[in-house]
């Protein structure tokens, strides 16, 4: 089949899957498409759409004829780099706020449900579910037999445990994915019943799954109980394919096989070590070395894809990726000072800090930066909403937010700020991590170019950069978002006044908001949260991420490809192939 034909199928797929009556409860599906213990393409399509999930990006790989590969052997140890870090500093689900952790619980816990790379919702711990006419009751046939990796077994109770956790916010950074939920009954000791206060398309393929919801991965009573929440967030106890041997901050984890995982399939490895690296060379030396065979974590360095792509003994893989990355601007610094993001636009644009954010976003030529500083990899952003969300990604923001390149338009503001040519203006720190150092540089030579303006790049360990960002102690910021495939992911998790990611740790006598706080911004993404027709969600989407782009939330700079790079030797089957996820349980030596 050409990529033409692909294309086409795709698209007939994806006009199928949003053809439906948006009032119906249970989405044009029948009830018996919607129970089982594995939900068909067609279904799990129709669900995404219908929870605002699915595009062209999605849908394709599922498309597309799987190679005959060689099989690999059972066996043997993997030697993985989490690259752009240098700790991994917790994988407790309930506290996990960054991608590169949960790629490496999904191989630890399981959920109710997982998505594989097809967009077939399967059951994982459920092993069947039905659905009431209504769509507010899911009734969940729990898997028997299943152990914790301490041994204990797992029933019902765990599922109560996990869900009453997971909806205080006390507990967990993730209450949020689970508030649709009105009740949870324990029906016996392997059957549970959901009762939703509406009608939800994303409940299956994305609250109760196990990677990317995070809020229903499954976690231990008696581990947590036992080992504190401190601990348990080093050696975490789950019930999935590998269990946690050995976790020091600062010096890796360890996964061993668990042989009583209950597919007796999986996992191919006994053994798997990964390792922080934060460093572009270090990593670079590692796997030309063959000291590493697998890259997780961070986005690769796009300054190392070529190298590699040279390289015989080295697989280079790329894939649409989710996510955005951008230069995140403190409103309480005094030069960029903006005390209220409520006043209407025009009036923003009067005042000198708006005026010195503006001309930052305005003087970004992001497609420079893409040829320079990701050597071609990547799509420009102006908003959080990437391409790889298809629906909802809308190419026209591009020119019509106010964050659109204008050299002339942000060297006017700054004079009109008081600083023409930059002059008096105050040097700024950009942070970045070691990895992304360089891609820094690229952002400050352009701003010292546009606007006349010093900029420090300050490259520092991923896991103290993040605090400091967290506490809002710093002037500028490289970062943003990965494994972003609703758009709940990236507006409910960064755009909001109450988003987990803005600001969470600041001073907050101080510093009454985060890093943006837009009122009419917190409706719009509130609304699209609980839009039932897929269109209305999409206004609702776009206006929202207008609002945080036209309002400079942050300098928006670009949407990352996902990069896969690993020794020759490693089989990786298109199973274990899902954009932002590691699926390592599935992986093998050759």
């Amino acid at each position: 089949m050409t990529d033409k034909d692909l294309i086409k199928r795709a698209e007939a797929e994806l006009r199928e899957a949003h053809d439906y009556d948006p009032r119906d409860p249970l989405f044009g599906l029948t009830r018996d498409e919607l129970r089982g213990d594995r939900l068909s393409r067609r279904a799990t399509l129709r669900l995404l759409a219908a929870g605002g999930a699915l595009g062209l990006a999605q849908v394709l790989p599922g498309l597309r004829p799987q190679s005959a590969m060689a099989q690999g052997k059972m066996g043997g140890e993997l030697k993985c780099a989490w690259a752009g870090v240098g700790e991994i500093v917790t994988l407790d689900p309930a506290q996990i706020g960054q991608v590169l952790q949960f790629q490496i619980t999904s191989n630890i816990y399981s959920g109710l449900m997982h998505i594989d790379n097809n967009l077939v919702a399967q059951g994982d711990l459920a092993e069947s579910w039905e659905i009431s006419e209504d769509g507010l009751e899911y009734t969940f046939k729990l898997r028997e037999g299943v152990t914790f990796h301490n041994g204990d077994p797992f029933d019902a109770e765990d599922v109560l445990f996990t869900f009453n956790r997971s909806r205080d916010p006390e507990q967990s950074v993730h209450s949020r994915v689970i508030a649709n939920v009105a009740e949870l009954e324990k029906l016996n000791d392997y059957e549970v019943r959901f009762t939703l206060k509406q009608p939800q398309a994303s409940f299956l393929t994305k609250s109760l799954e196990r990677a990317s919801g995070r809020a229903m991965t499954i976690v231990s009573r008696g581990g947590l109980e036992s080992l504190g929440t401190a601990q348990y967030g080093l050696t975490p106890i789950g019930t999935g394919p590998y269990k946690v041997v050995e976790h020091q901050l600062g010096q890796g984890v360890v996964l061993e096989k668990f042989a009583e995982y209950y597919d007796p399939d999986r996992p191919k490895l006994d053994r798997i070590t990964i390792t922080p690296v934060d460093g572009v060379e270090p990593l670079a030396a590692a796997l030309e070395a063959g000291d590493i065979h697998y890259v997780g974590g961070n986005p690769f360095p796009t300054q190392l894809i070529e190298r590699m792509q040279a390289n015989p003994d080295l697989v280079v893989d790329i894939k649409p990726g989710p996510g955005f990355q951008s230069i995140w601007i403190n409103p309480w610094h005094e030069a960029m000072r903006v005390t209220d993001f409520d006043k209407p636009l025009e009036e923003l644009k009067k005042e000198k800090g708006f005026m010195v954010r503006l001309a930052i976003a305005k003087a970004l030529d992001r497609e420079l930066f893409i040829k320079q500083g990701l050597f071609g990899y990547g799509v420009a952003a102006h908003g959080t909403i990437n391409p790889a969300m298809g629906f909802f990604f809308d190419e026209t923001l591009a020119d019509s937010s106010e964050q659109a390149f204008d050299p002339e338009g942000a060297k006017a503001l700054m004079a009109e700020a008081g600083y023409p040519g930059g002059a008096g203006f105050p040097e700024l720190t950009l942070q970045t991590t070691p990895n992304t150092k360089r891609a820094g540089q690229v952002v400050a030579n352009i701003l010292r170019q546009v606007l006349g303006i010093t900029v420090t790049v300050d490259p520092k360990d991923f896991s103290i950069g993040i605090e400091e960002f967290n506490k809002m102690e710093i002037d500028l910021r490289l970062g943003g978002s990965g494994g972003d495939y609703d758009p709940d992911d990236g507006l409910v998790d960064w755009m909001q006044t109450t988003s987990k990611f803005n600001g969470p740790d600041r001073d907050k006598a101080a510093k009454s908001f985060g890093f943006f706080s837009e009122a009419e911004a917190d409706r719009l993404i509130d609304a699209q949260s609980v839009a039932v027709d897929p269109n209305a969600r999409r206004e609702l989407v776009r206006q929202a991420n207008a609002i945080s782009s036209d309002k400079v939330a942050c300098a928006f700079l670009y949407h990352p490809v996902d990069v896969l790079v690993h020794n020759a030797s490693v089989e990786v089957p298109e199973e274990a192939r899902i954009p932002g996820l590691h699926e390592l349980d599935r992986i093998s030596l050759k």
